[in-house]
Protein backbone atom coordinates (compact mmCIF):
# COMPACT_ATOMS: atom_id res chain seq x y z
CA UNK A 1 0.00 0.00 0.00
CA UNK A 2 1.60 3.31 -0.95
CA UNK A 3 2.75 5.97 1.89
CA UNK A 4 0.21 9.36 2.17
CA UNK A 5 1.97 11.84 0.61
CA UNK A 6 1.30 14.83 -1.46
CA UNK A 7 3.43 13.08 -4.11
CA UNK A 8 1.09 10.01 -3.95
CA UNK A 9 -1.61 11.45 -3.40
CA UNK A 10 -1.55 14.55 -6.98
CA UNK A 11 -1.85 17.53 -4.12
CA UNK A 12 1.70 18.96 -4.57
CA UNK A 13 0.42 22.27 -5.03
CA UNK A 14 0.34 24.33 -1.57
CA UNK A 15 -2.26 26.59 -0.54
CA UNK A 16 -0.93 30.15 1.05
CA UNK A 17 -0.71 30.53 4.59
CA UNK A 18 -4.22 32.51 5.67
CA UNK A 19 -4.20 30.33 9.37
CA UNK A 20 -1.98 29.46 12.20
CA UNK A 21 -3.06 27.09 14.47
CA UNK A 22 -1.47 26.45 17.62
CA UNK A 23 -1.78 22.92 18.65
CA UNK A 24 -1.52 19.94 16.34
CA UNK A 25 -4.30 17.15 18.27
CA UNK A 26 -7.00 14.87 16.97
CA UNK A 27 -9.23 17.38 18.15
CA UNK A 28 -8.72 20.37 16.06
CA UNK A 29 -7.50 18.50 12.72
CA UNK A 30 -11.17 16.97 13.01
CA UNK A 31 -12.52 20.26 13.84
CA UNK A 32 -11.11 23.67 12.61
CA UNK A 33 -9.05 21.95 10.37
CA UNK A 34 -12.17 20.28 8.57
CA UNK A 35 -14.34 23.41 8.96
CA UNK A 36 -11.22 25.33 6.43
CA UNK A 37 -11.35 22.32 4.38
CA UNK A 38 -14.71 22.84 3.95
CA UNK A 39 -14.67 26.28 3.09
CA UNK A 40 -11.89 25.30 0.33
CA UNK A 41 -13.73 23.05 -1.10
CA UNK A 42 -17.35 25.05 -1.49
CA UNK A 43 -16.13 28.26 -1.45
CA UNK A 44 -12.82 28.60 -3.14
CA UNK A 45 -11.08 29.86 0.00
CA UNK A 46 -8.10 28.56 -0.44
CA UNK A 47 -6.81 28.81 2.87
CA UNK A 48 -3.61 26.63 3.94
CA UNK A 49 -2.92 26.25 7.69
CA UNK A 50 1.18 26.49 9.17
CA UNK A 51 0.36 24.31 12.53
CA UNK A 52 2.18 25.29 15.63
CA UNK A 53 3.25 22.53 18.05
CA UNK A 54 2.45 24.36 21.99
CA UNK A 55 4.72 21.78 24.01
CA UNK A 56 8.19 20.34 23.03
CA UNK A 57 6.56 17.10 22.85
CA UNK A 58 4.15 17.04 19.98
CA UNK A 59 3.21 15.57 16.45
CA UNK A 60 4.60 17.61 14.27
CA UNK A 61 7.34 15.18 12.96
CA UNK A 62 4.41 12.40 11.99
CA UNK A 63 2.36 15.38 10.34
CA UNK A 64 5.42 16.55 7.90
CA UNK A 65 6.13 12.91 7.13
CA UNK A 66 2.69 12.55 5.35
CA UNK A 67 3.05 16.13 4.06
CA UNK A 68 0.28 17.30 6.47
CA UNK A 69 -2.19 14.87 5.03
CA UNK A 70 -4.61 13.05 6.82
CA UNK A 71 -8.02 11.10 6.84
CA UNK A 72 -10.96 11.99 9.00
CA UNK A 73 -13.67 9.58 9.43
CA UNK A 74 -17.08 11.04 10.65
CA UNK A 75 -19.35 7.71 11.91
CA UNK A 76 -22.76 7.94 13.31
CA UNK A 77 -26.01 7.24 13.06
CA UNK A 78 -28.92 9.23 11.46
CA UNK A 79 -32.54 8.69 11.40
CA UNK A 80 -31.86 5.12 12.81
CA UNK A 81 -29.23 4.24 9.82
CA UNK A 82 -25.44 3.85 10.52
CA UNK A 83 -23.75 6.58 8.02
CA UNK A 84 -19.71 7.18 7.48
CA UNK A 85 -17.88 10.21 5.71
CA UNK A 86 -14.66 9.98 4.63
CA UNK A 87 -12.51 12.80 3.93
CA UNK A 88 -8.88 13.30 3.09
CA UNK A 89 -7.88 16.93 4.64
CA UNK A 90 -5.22 18.46 2.53
CA UNK A 91 -5.30 22.02 3.73
CA UNK A 92 -1.85 21.63 6.54
CA UNK A 93 1.24 23.09 4.59
CA UNK A 94 3.39 22.94 7.41
CA UNK A 95 3.76 21.90 10.70
CA UNK A 96 6.37 23.66 13.71
CA UNK A 97 8.20 22.92 16.31
CA UNK A 98 9.25 26.38 17.75
CA UNK A 99 11.70 24.88 20.43
CA UNK A 100 13.64 23.37 17.28
CA UNK A 101 12.93 25.38 14.79
CA UNK A 102 12.33 28.81 16.37
CA UNK A 103 13.57 30.76 12.89
CA UNK A 104 10.44 29.12 11.46
CA UNK A 105 8.28 29.81 13.72
CA UNK A 106 9.48 33.65 13.51
CA UNK A 107 8.50 33.25 9.39
CA UNK A 108 5.55 32.57 10.02
CA UNK A 109 4.69 36.27 11.01
CA UNK A 110 5.89 37.14 7.50
CA UNK A 111 3.39 35.18 5.43
CA UNK A 112 1.14 38.03 3.61
CA UNK A 113 -2.10 36.61 3.32
CA UNK A 114 -1.70 35.26 7.09
CA UNK A 115 -5.05 36.47 8.51
CA UNK A 116 -6.34 34.39 11.23
CA UNK A 117 -4.66 32.31 14.32
CA UNK A 118 -7.04 29.72 16.14
CA UNK A 119 -5.91 27.42 18.84
CA UNK A 120 -6.38 24.57 21.35
CA UNK A 121 -3.86 24.45 23.73
CA UNK A 122 -6.44 22.92 26.78
CA UNK A 123 -7.85 24.93 29.35
CA UNK A 124 -4.06 25.14 30.85
CA UNK A 125 -2.86 26.09 27.81
CA UNK A 126 -4.31 30.29 28.10
CA UNK A 127 -1.98 31.17 31.00
CA UNK A 128 -0.01 34.02 32.01
CA UNK A 129 3.85 33.19 33.37
CA UNK A 130 5.75 36.22 34.14
CA UNK A 131 8.94 34.31 34.05
CA UNK A 132 8.08 34.23 29.76
CA UNK A 133 10.75 36.84 28.43
CA UNK A 134 10.80 38.27 24.54
CA UNK A 135 14.44 36.50 24.27
CA UNK A 136 13.32 32.92 24.73
CA UNK A 137 13.15 30.88 21.86
CA UNK A 138 10.10 30.03 22.55
CA UNK A 139 8.75 31.47 25.53
CA UNK A 140 6.63 28.91 27.80
CA UNK A 141 3.38 29.61 27.97
CA UNK A 142 1.19 29.83 24.45
CA UNK A 143 -0.07 33.75 24.87
CA UNK A 144 3.72 34.22 25.52
CA UNK A 145 4.33 32.68 22.26
CA UNK A 146 2.12 34.46 20.12
CA UNK A 147 2.93 38.00 21.52
CA UNK A 148 6.45 36.83 19.93
CA UNK A 149 4.98 36.22 16.88
CA UNK A 150 2.77 39.14 16.36
CA UNK A 151 5.47 41.54 17.83
CA UNK A 152 7.38 40.13 14.80
CA UNK A 153 4.59 40.67 12.50
CA UNK A 154 3.67 44.25 13.65
CA UNK A 155 7.86 45.06 13.01
CA UNK A 156 7.66 43.02 9.86
CA UNK A 157 5.02 44.96 7.95
CA UNK A 158 6.22 48.77 9.84
CA UNK A 159 2.32 48.80 12.01
CA UNK A 160 0.31 47.98 9.00
CA UNK A 161 -2.90 48.05 10.04
CA UNK A 162 -4.17 45.91 6.96
CA UNK A 163 -1.95 42.92 8.50
CA UNK A 164 -3.34 42.67 11.91
CA UNK A 165 -5.39 39.00 12.38
CA UNK A 166 -8.62 37.60 13.39
CA UNK A 167 -7.78 35.72 16.21
CA UNK A 168 -9.97 32.69 16.87
CA UNK A 169 -9.40 30.38 20.55
CA UNK A 170 -11.42 27.27 21.06
CA UNK A 171 -9.51 26.65 24.57
CA UNK A 172 -12.82 25.82 26.73
CA UNK A 173 -12.41 28.30 29.41
CA UNK A 174 -15.12 31.39 29.73
CA UNK A 175 -14.46 34.67 27.90
CA UNK A 176 -11.55 32.43 26.17
CA UNK A 177 -10.83 35.86 23.69
CA UNK A 178 -10.93 38.42 26.24
CA UNK A 179 -8.30 36.18 28.27
CA UNK A 180 -6.07 35.65 25.92
CA UNK A 181 -5.89 39.62 24.72
CA UNK A 182 -5.75 40.44 28.36
CA UNK A 183 -2.48 38.17 28.67
CA UNK A 184 -1.29 39.19 25.32
CA UNK A 185 -1.44 43.11 26.21
CA UNK A 186 0.01 42.52 29.90
CA UNK A 187 3.37 40.53 27.75
CA UNK A 188 3.77 43.45 25.75
CA UNK A 189 3.17 45.80 28.78
CA UNK A 190 5.74 43.17 30.68
CA UNK A 191 8.18 43.34 28.13
CA UNK A 192 7.96 47.12 27.65
CA UNK A 193 7.21 47.05 23.71
CA UNK A 194 6.20 49.91 22.10
CA UNK A 195 3.05 51.92 22.62
CA UNK A 196 2.43 51.52 18.66
CA UNK A 197 2.13 48.12 18.84
CA UNK A 198 -0.35 47.45 21.65
CA UNK A 199 -2.65 49.93 19.67
CA UNK A 200 -1.93 47.53 16.60
CA UNK A 201 -2.83 44.77 19.06
CA UNK A 202 -6.28 46.22 20.29
CA UNK A 203 -7.06 47.87 16.68
CA UNK A 204 -5.75 46.09 13.85
CA UNK A 205 -6.27 42.73 15.05
CA UNK A 206 -9.78 41.17 16.66
CA UNK A 207 -10.59 38.69 19.19
CA UNK A 208 -13.53 36.43 19.20
CA UNK A 209 -14.38 33.82 21.60
CA UNK A 210 -16.14 30.69 20.71
CA UNK A 211 -17.48 27.46 21.66
CA UNK A 212 -16.91 23.98 20.28
CA UNK A 213 -19.02 21.02 19.66
CA UNK A 214 -17.65 17.56 18.28
CA UNK A 215 -16.91 14.13 19.97
CA UNK A 216 -13.41 13.42 18.43
CA UNK A 217 -11.91 10.07 20.19
CA UNK A 218 -9.02 10.60 17.55
CA UNK A 219 -6.70 7.61 16.30
CA UNK A 220 -8.89 4.46 16.05
CA UNK A 221 -6.37 2.11 17.55
CA UNK A 222 -8.55 -0.89 17.85
CA UNK A 223 -10.45 -0.66 14.95
CA UNK A 224 -7.20 0.60 12.84
CA UNK A 225 -6.89 -2.25 10.13
CA UNK A 226 -11.09 -1.74 9.29
CA UNK A 227 -10.17 1.58 8.72
CA UNK A 228 -7.33 1.44 6.52
CA UNK A 229 -8.99 -1.30 4.74
CA UNK A 230 -10.81 1.37 3.50
CA UNK A 231 -8.51 3.45 2.01
CA UNK A 232 -5.91 3.06 -0.89
CA UNK A 233 -2.99 4.59 1.42
CA UNK A 234 -1.28 3.93 4.81
CA UNK A 235 -2.52 6.70 6.83
CA UNK A 236 -0.75 7.02 10.38
CA UNK A 237 -2.90 9.80 11.35
CA UNK A 238 -6.22 8.94 11.03
CA UNK A 239 -8.81 10.73 13.05
CA UNK A 240 -12.37 9.53 14.01
CA UNK A 241 -15.10 12.31 14.80
CA UNK A 242 -18.77 12.17 15.41
CA UNK A 243 -20.86 13.90 12.10
CA UNK A 244 -22.44 16.19 14.97
CA UNK A 245 -20.04 19.72 14.85
CA UNK A 246 -21.32 23.17 15.89
CA UNK A 247 -18.91 26.41 16.03
CA UNK A 248 -20.43 29.21 17.59
CA UNK A 249 -18.21 32.15 17.54
CA UNK A 250 -18.97 35.52 18.19
CA UNK A 251 -18.46 37.83 15.96
CA UNK A 252 -20.41 40.41 13.44
CA UNK A 253 -21.37 41.10 10.06
CA UNK A 254 -17.32 41.79 9.24
CA UNK A 255 -16.03 38.10 10.29
CA UNK A 256 -18.74 36.99 8.36
CA UNK A 257 -17.42 38.05 5.22
CA UNK A 258 -14.06 36.95 6.30
CA UNK A 259 -15.44 33.74 6.99
CA UNK A 260 -18.12 32.86 4.57
CA UNK A 261 -19.47 29.83 6.44
CA UNK A 262 -22.54 30.51 5.30
CA UNK A 263 -22.02 29.41 2.44
CA UNK A 264 -22.00 25.73 3.33
CA UNK A 265 -23.60 23.52 4.98
CA UNK A 266 -21.61 23.42 8.05
CA UNK A 267 -23.36 24.49 11.63
CA UNK A 268 -21.14 27.28 12.53
CA UNK A 269 -23.03 30.25 14.34
CA UNK A 270 -21.34 33.32 14.06
CA UNK A 271 -23.24 35.57 16.55
CA UNK A 272 -23.88 38.31 19.29
CA UNK A 273 -23.06 36.00 22.40
CA UNK A 274 -22.22 32.79 22.59
CA UNK A 275 -23.27 32.32 26.16
CA UNK A 276 -26.14 30.49 25.93
CA UNK A 277 -24.53 27.69 23.60
CA UNK A 278 -21.34 27.72 25.61
CA UNK A 279 -23.38 27.34 29.22
CA UNK A 280 -25.23 24.17 28.15
CA UNK A 281 -22.66 22.90 26.08
CA UNK A 282 -19.25 23.02 28.53
CA UNK A 283 -21.62 22.41 31.86
CA UNK A 284 -23.55 19.09 30.31
CA UNK A 285 -21.48 16.90 27.22
CA UNK A 286 -18.02 18.04 28.85
CA UNK A 287 -19.21 18.14 32.55
CA UNK A 288 -20.40 14.67 32.02
CA UNK A 289 -17.73 14.01 30.29
CA UNK A 290 -15.30 14.82 32.89
CA UNK A 291 -17.33 13.79 35.53
CA UNK A 292 -16.99 10.50 34.44
CA UNK A 293 -13.85 9.65 33.34
CA UNK A 294 -12.19 8.73 37.10
CA UNK A 295 -15.09 6.83 38.17
CA UNK A 296 -15.09 4.78 35.01
CA UNK A 297 -11.99 4.31 35.05
CA UNK A 298 -11.50 3.14 38.35
CA UNK A 299 -14.96 0.51 37.71
CA UNK A 300 -12.77 -0.82 35.34
CA UNK A 301 -14.08 0.78 32.21
CA UNK A 302 -12.09 1.87 28.99
CA UNK A 303 -14.78 3.75 26.77
CA UNK A 304 -16.96 6.16 27.22
CA UNK A 305 -19.86 3.95 24.88
CA UNK A 306 -19.00 1.16 27.28
CA UNK A 307 -19.55 4.16 30.21
CA UNK A 308 -22.88 5.00 29.86
CA UNK A 309 -24.35 1.40 27.96
CA UNK A 310 -23.37 0.09 31.84
CA UNK A 311 -26.25 -0.44 34.31
CA UNK A 312 -23.85 1.07 36.88
CA UNK A 313 -21.64 3.76 35.62
CA UNK A 314 -24.79 4.71 32.81
CA UNK A 315 -26.97 5.55 36.13
CA UNK A 316 -24.31 7.60 37.59
CA UNK A 317 -23.83 9.60 34.20
CA UNK A 318 -27.28 10.00 33.73
CA UNK A 319 -27.66 11.01 37.75
CA UNK A 320 -24.35 13.74 37.54
CA UNK A 321 -26.28 14.98 34.42
CA UNK A 322 -29.57 15.48 36.01
CA UNK A 323 -27.28 17.12 38.80
CA UNK A 324 -25.40 19.49 36.16
CA UNK A 325 -29.18 20.09 35.00
CA UNK A 326 -30.77 21.79 38.13
CA UNK A 327 -28.36 23.90 38.01
CA UNK A 328 -28.59 25.73 34.33
CA UNK A 329 -31.07 28.37 34.56
CA UNK A 330 -32.43 27.55 30.86
CA UNK A 331 -35.24 26.66 29.47
CA UNK A 332 -36.02 22.91 30.93
CA UNK A 333 -37.49 21.14 27.98
CA UNK A 334 -34.39 22.79 25.66
CA UNK A 335 -31.80 21.30 28.56
CA UNK A 336 -33.69 18.27 28.59
CA UNK A 337 -33.56 17.45 25.19
CA UNK A 338 -29.84 18.68 24.54
CA UNK A 339 -29.53 15.97 27.76
CA UNK A 340 -30.74 13.21 25.52
CA UNK A 341 -28.90 14.39 22.71
CA UNK A 342 -25.82 13.44 24.83
CA UNK A 343 -26.51 10.06 25.82
CA UNK A 344 -27.10 9.31 22.28
CA UNK A 345 -24.02 10.77 21.23
CA UNK A 346 -22.09 9.30 24.05
CA UNK A 347 -23.50 5.82 22.56
CA UNK A 348 -22.70 6.22 18.92
CA UNK A 349 -21.29 2.47 18.06
CA UNK A 350 -18.72 4.19 15.73
CA UNK A 351 -17.51 5.96 18.61
CA UNK A 352 -14.52 3.88 20.59
CA UNK A 353 -13.66 7.13 22.62
CA UNK A 354 -10.91 6.36 25.33
CA UNK A 355 -11.58 7.38 28.85
CA UNK A 356 -7.68 7.92 29.26
CA UNK A 357 -7.66 10.18 26.35
CA UNK A 358 -10.32 12.49 28.08
CA UNK A 359 -7.96 12.40 31.08
CA UNK A 360 -5.58 14.89 29.59
CA UNK A 361 -5.26 17.97 31.89
CA UNK A 362 -8.46 16.33 34.37
CA UNK A 363 -7.72 18.83 37.21
CA UNK A 364 -7.91 22.43 34.74
CA UNK A 365 -10.80 20.61 32.86
CA UNK A 366 -12.59 19.71 36.61
CA UNK A 367 -12.24 23.20 37.24
CA UNK A 368 -13.57 24.36 34.30
CA UNK A 369 -16.80 22.41 33.55
CA UNK A 370 -17.86 20.48 36.45
CA UNK A 371 -16.97 22.48 40.20
CA UNK A 372 -19.41 25.37 38.68
CA UNK A 373 -22.26 23.05 38.70
CA UNK A 374 -21.40 20.87 41.87
CA UNK A 375 -20.88 24.55 43.82
CA UNK A 376 -24.44 25.55 41.72
CA UNK A 377 -26.11 22.94 43.26
CA UNK A 378 -24.61 23.35 47.03
CA UNK A 379 -25.37 27.11 46.78
CA UNK A 380 -29.19 26.47 45.09
CA UNK A 381 -30.10 23.51 47.10
CA UNK A 382 -28.05 23.86 50.64
CA UNK A 383 -26.65 20.43 50.38
CA UNK A 384 -23.91 18.59 48.15
CA UNK A 385 -25.21 16.72 44.89
CA UNK A 386 -24.01 12.97 45.42
CA UNK A 387 -22.99 11.93 41.94
CA UNK A 388 -20.82 15.07 41.49
CA UNK A 389 -19.10 14.71 44.65
CA UNK A 390 -18.46 11.56 44.42
CA UNK A 391 -17.10 12.13 40.85
CA UNK A 392 -14.76 14.98 43.16
CA UNK A 393 -13.57 11.81 45.48
CA UNK A 394 -13.24 9.71 42.43
CA UNK A 395 -10.95 12.61 40.37
CA UNK A 396 -8.83 12.53 44.01
CA UNK A 397 -8.04 8.92 44.16
CA UNK A 398 -7.11 8.85 40.02
CA UNK A 399 -4.73 11.31 40.82
CA UNK A 400 -2.92 9.20 43.47
CA UNK A 401 -1.82 7.20 40.41
CA UNK A 402 -2.74 3.64 41.15
CA UNK A 403 -5.29 1.55 41.69
CA UNK A 404 -5.52 -2.30 42.41
CA UNK A 405 -1.85 -2.64 41.78
CA UNK A 406 -1.95 -0.98 37.81
CA UNK A 407 -0.90 1.89 36.90
CA UNK A 408 -3.17 4.80 35.74
CA UNK A 409 -3.48 6.90 32.80
CA UNK A 410 -2.79 10.71 34.75
CA UNK A 411 -1.86 12.41 32.23
CA UNK A 412 -1.24 16.05 33.56
CA UNK A 413 1.57 18.79 34.12
CA UNK A 414 4.86 17.41 36.07
CA UNK A 415 4.26 19.77 38.78
CA UNK A 416 0.20 18.80 39.24
CA UNK A 417 1.07 15.20 38.99
CA UNK A 418 4.47 15.68 41.86
CA UNK A 419 1.87 17.73 44.00
CA UNK A 420 -0.60 15.25 43.97
CA UNK A 421 2.39 12.40 44.64
CA UNK A 422 3.08 14.38 47.97
CA UNK A 423 -0.59 15.01 49.04
CA UNK A 424 -1.26 11.37 48.87
CA UNK A 425 2.35 10.66 51.14
CA UNK A 426 0.44 12.37 53.54
CA UNK A 427 -1.20 8.84 54.94
CA UNK A 428 -4.13 9.65 56.16
CA UNK A 429 -7.61 10.91 53.98
CA UNK A 430 -8.28 13.67 56.81
CA UNK A 431 -5.50 15.26 55.68
CA UNK A 432 -5.12 14.10 52.03
CA UNK A 433 -8.24 15.88 51.65
CA UNK A 434 -7.65 19.16 53.61
CA UNK A 435 -4.24 19.09 51.05
CA UNK A 436 -6.10 18.52 47.95
CA UNK A 437 -9.00 21.03 48.67
CA UNK A 438 -6.95 23.76 49.86
CA UNK A 439 -4.96 23.92 47.20
CA UNK A 440 -5.57 26.70 44.88
CA UNK A 441 -3.95 26.06 42.28
CA UNK A 442 -5.92 23.27 41.66
CA UNK A 443 -9.49 25.08 42.03
CA UNK A 444 -9.22 28.62 41.60
CA UNK A 445 -10.57 29.30 45.50
CA UNK A 446 -9.90 27.13 48.82
CA UNK A 447 -12.86 24.44 48.74
CA UNK A 448 -12.39 23.26 52.11
CA UNK A 449 -14.00 26.51 52.55
CA UNK A 450 -17.44 24.54 51.54
CA UNK A 451 -19.68 23.03 54.37
CA UNK A 452 -19.55 19.67 54.25
CA UNK A 453 -17.62 18.81 51.88
CA UNK A 454 -14.21 17.99 52.98
CA UNK A 455 -15.70 15.39 55.60
CA UNK A 456 -18.04 13.95 52.49
CA UNK A 457 -14.76 13.55 50.59
CA UNK A 458 -12.75 12.04 53.20
CA UNK A 459 -16.18 9.48 53.55
CA UNK A 460 -16.34 8.56 49.94
CA UNK A 461 -12.61 8.18 49.37
CA UNK A 462 -12.59 5.39 52.44
CA UNK A 463 -15.74 3.80 50.68
CA UNK A 464 -13.99 3.52 47.28
CA UNK A 465 -10.55 2.26 48.99
CA UNK A 466 -12.78 -0.09 51.46
CA UNK A 467 -15.44 -1.24 48.85
CA UNK A 468 -14.78 0.03 44.94
CA UNK A 469 -16.78 2.01 43.14
CA UNK A 470 -19.82 0.87 42.60
CA UNK A 471 -20.75 -0.32 46.39
CA UNK A 472 -18.77 2.22 47.42
CA UNK A 473 -20.93 4.95 45.30
CA UNK A 474 -23.79 2.68 47.23
CA UNK A 475 -22.67 3.10 50.09
CA UNK A 476 -21.61 7.01 49.93
CA UNK A 477 -25.63 7.58 48.68
CA UNK A 478 -27.11 6.45 51.37
CA UNK A 479 -25.15 8.66 53.76
CA UNK A 480 -25.35 11.99 51.54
Amino acid sequence: MKKLNRVNTGLEKLKPIKVVQFGEGNFLRAFVDYAFHKLNKEVDFNAGIAIVQPLKDGMVNMINDQDGLYTLFMNGIKKGEKIQDIQLIDNIVKAINPYTEFADYLALAKEEELQFIVSNTTEAGIEFLDTDTPDMQPPAAFPAKLTVLLYERFKHFNGDASKGVTIIPCELIDYNSETLKKYILQYADLWKLEDSFKSWLTEACTYHSTLVDRIVPGYPRAEIEDYNSKLDYQDNLIVAAEPFFLWAIEGGEDLKQKLPFHKTDLNVKIVDDIRPFKMIKVRILNGAHTAMVPTSLLYGNKLVMETVNGDFTGKFVDNVISEISETLAMDKNEIAAYSEEVMDRFKNPFIKHALADIALNSISKFKVRVLPSLLGYYNTNKKLPVSLTFSLASLIQFYKGTWNNEVLPVKDTPELVEAFKNIWQLGSLDLVVAKALSNTDFWGEDLTKINGLSEALVVALNEIETNGIEKGFENFSKQF
